[in-house]
């Protein structure tokens, strides 16, 4: 049986042939566009010229009627047959839905109402070969949408105003740092070592160097040790790949926001946490109450702590303060019947992840900053002196989201040392995600790093969050998908 999309660009290929011996270039170099659609909306009984797509096509007598859209808008174009002549006329019969057309004509109102141009002369820009999706039938599989970002785009009007959002996010964020000192740098995508977070790394080859390097997982490595080499606040959206799973909120390619800031510690971050998300939130959404996942969300400051010793105790009835080792843990596990994936899970502040995940996150409302976390669950922050077992951390979380992760960061070489051979060790029993000893971030260390707080933000994420989308591939334009199989 032939397959009707075929059949339609196959005719679409013939109207192409037709028009190239008509003389006419059916993919133009230039156009005469002298005004956006949203521009001519407002010019009425002026001469105008638009260019755009053609979203729709209908006639009525000797009259065509398409609509045409830009970036800025949509408008309905009135071709009348003693106005369209010669090459022209020939040419109106060979166009379709799809095509790029440049319009020259008189902004009117119709009979019914409609702002409209009176088309007096126009040119084909870009042949459209393949049909685009019915609005209501086409693209439903949502894989596909992510795929065909490109299309989705044009047939889904519910799936741009995400991405106005996204870069509005960026824009105030990066405005908001700026004004209170941020100096925003660039730091290494391909890294000798990776490090600054607990993933598994993307592994790519310099064939000059004739050595493997790593895809960043995070900069945080590189952003501190500018903060050593005399900058007090830096910050960078950074490009960061962990080869991990892929679900609604993880993709391996994803956008982050860290900052370090020299003379600060987790409790001042928490209070600019709050000022800033919500001013964020405010500016972009213009409001502080969200939906997230059906449920309003009210980010006014202050949002309320918890610390990480208090949510294991109220959700699960274990003391960490008593369950203290990977044994005890374990044993406590048992006794409940808990079943968990425990595969490459190895360590006390694995396992405690696992379980905390799965059965304590998602009970957070929210917004609550979930704050002093276990030494082991945190390698690179800086324990609390009145209680060495835990350390400066924080995240806040929402419906059982993550936000962000902030912490005070150590600055001691010594302990710093001794965690990363703690975390290569559990590494030789079997853990697969940890984090790798970097000789070069050590030395960084000994010269000295000044008592200072980073924090570091999935955009995408929270895009993600504040728009209410189900997935974090909703608010990136393409997702990473596994390769599109070839058709026999």
């Amino acid at each position: 049986m032939a397959n009707p999309l075929e059949e339609l660009r196959k005719i679409r290929l013939e109207k192409l042939q037709k028009i190239k011996k008509l003389g006419i270039n059916p993919y133009a170099a230039r156009c005469q566009k002298k005004h956006s659609v949203s521009q001519a909306l407002k010019m009425m009984g002026k001469p105008v010229a638009v260019a755009g797509r053609i979203m729709s096509m209908r006639g009525h007598g000797g009259i065509e009627f398409f609509d045409l859209q830009d970036e800025s808008g949509k408008i309905q174009l009135v071709f009348k047959s003693e106005k369209i002549k010669g090459k022209n006329a020939k040419l109106l019969k060979l166009l379709d839905i799809g095509d790029f057309l440049d319009v020259q004509g008189k902004v009117f109102q119709t009979d019914a109402g409609e702002i409209s141009i009176l088309v007096e002369d126009f040119h084909l820009l870009t042949k459209s070969l393949r049909p685009l999706p019915s609005r209501w039938h086409g693209l439903k599989d949502v894989e596909e949408r992510y795929r065909q970002r490109y299309v989705d785009l044009l047939i889904n009007p519910q799936v741009r105003p995400i991405f106005e959002v996204r870069t509005k996010v960026v824009d105030e964020l990066r405005q908001y740092l700026n004004q209170h000192g941020g100096f925003e740098v660039e730091t290494p995508i391909l890294q000798p070592i990776y490090g600054g977070a607990t993933a598994r790394p993307f592994i790519t080859h310099h064939r000059a160097l004739k050595s493997d390097f790593y895809l960043r997982i995070s900069n945080e490595l590189y952003l501190k040790r500018l903060i050593g080499g005399g900058f007090e606040f830096v910050y960078e959206f950074s490009k960061d790949f962990r080869n991990e799973g892929i679900d609604w909120q993880h993709n391996p390619e994803f956008t982050q926001l860290e900052f370090y800031w020299a003379w600060k510690d987790y409790l001042d971050l928490m209070k600019f946490t709050e000022a800033m998300l919500s001013q964020v939130i405010k500016t972009v959404t213009g409001q502080l109450k969200v939906k997230v996942k059906g449920k309003e969300i009210d980010f006014t400051p202050p949002w309320s702590r918890i610390t990480f010793r208090e949510a294991i105790l109220e959700n699960a009835c274990i003391d960490l303060d008593r369950v203290d080792t990977e044994a005890k843990l374990k044993t406590e596990i048992k006794k409940r019947k808990i079943k968990l994936d425990l595969k490459g899970v190895v360590g006390y502040g694995a396992l405690l992840d696992v379980f905390y995940k799965q059965f304590v996150r998602p009970n957070l409302i929210g917004p609550v900053f979930l704050h002093d976390w276990p030494v082991e669950m945190v390698p690179l922050a800086k324990r609390k002196e009145d209680n060495p077992r835990y350390v400066e951390s924080f995240q806040p979380l929402v419906m059982g989201t993550e936000m962000l992760l902030a912490y005070s960061e150590l600055n001691d070489p010594l302990d710093q040392r001794k965690r990363w051979e703690e975390e290569m060790a559990l590494a030789k029993r079997g853990l697969e995600e940890y984090q790798v000893l970097d000789e070069d971030y050590l030395r960084a260390l000994e010269y000295g790093l000044p008592p200072l707080a980073g924090w570091g933000m999935g955009i995408d994420r929270f895009v993600m969050l504040i728009t209410g989308s189900a997935s974090l591939k909703e608010t990136i334009l393409f997702p990473t998908l596994r390769p599109e199989k070839k058709k026999p």
